[in-house]
């Protein structure tokens, strides 16, 4: 047997005992939330179709708890304009489990309670008898000062030597003509 229903404006396919994520809820946490907008349901083969809605006919869950989904980015860009824009959030989902598909007034199923947590102490003796068989203590090893490096020298910049100038090539002077 399984039933289309609306929550929070979204359809979704269920069954007795299945385990969905729909959009945040304000219920809290193992809290029996009813949903009456039932669209449709298959009861072995049995078809029957609300118009809108079927009349007297509910899906009742449990919250199991809240929770975050996966980060979705929207990432914005016109082309050859330089234009680029990007953001992103997390959906809030809240996890229900299906208890019942019916009528209106049938008798429903309890959510079980939560189990607490139980704190068991451990007796006294076990204690002693832990704190009586210490391991042997790790002999101190004597730690060596490091050797220490001699400083770096450091070399000054190579200094070109300045070239000497040459006087420019003096031509051979020739004897005048008489």
């Amino acid at each position: 047997m399984y039933a289309i229903v609306e929550i929070a404006g979204q359809q979704f396919k269920v069954e007795e005992g299945k385990k969905i994520f729909v959009h945040r809820m304000d219920a809290s946490e193992g809290e029996n939330v009813v949903f009456e907008k039932v669209l449709l349901i298959d009861n072995d083969g049995a078809i029957s179709i609300g118009e809108p809605v079927i009349t007297d006919t509910v899906v009742e869950a449990t919250v199991l708890g809240h929770a975050r989904g996966d980060k979705v980015i929207i990432f914005k860009k016109k082309r050859r304009k330089g234009y680029q824009k990007r953001s992103g959030h997390r959906q809030d989902f809240t996890e229900i489990e299906i208890l019942s598909i019916g009528p209106k007034d049938a008798p429903r199923k309890k959510a079980a309670p939560k189990p607490e947590k139980k704190i068991v102490e451990a007796p006294a003796a076990e204690e002693t008898k832990a704190e009586t068989k210490k391991t042997p203590a790790k002999q101190a090893v004597e730690k060596k000062p490091a050797e220490k490096k001699a400083p770096a020298v450091k070399k000054a910049p190579a200094v070109k030597k300045a070239a000497e100038k040459k006087a420019p090539p003096t031509k051979p002077k020739k004897p005048a003509k008489k």
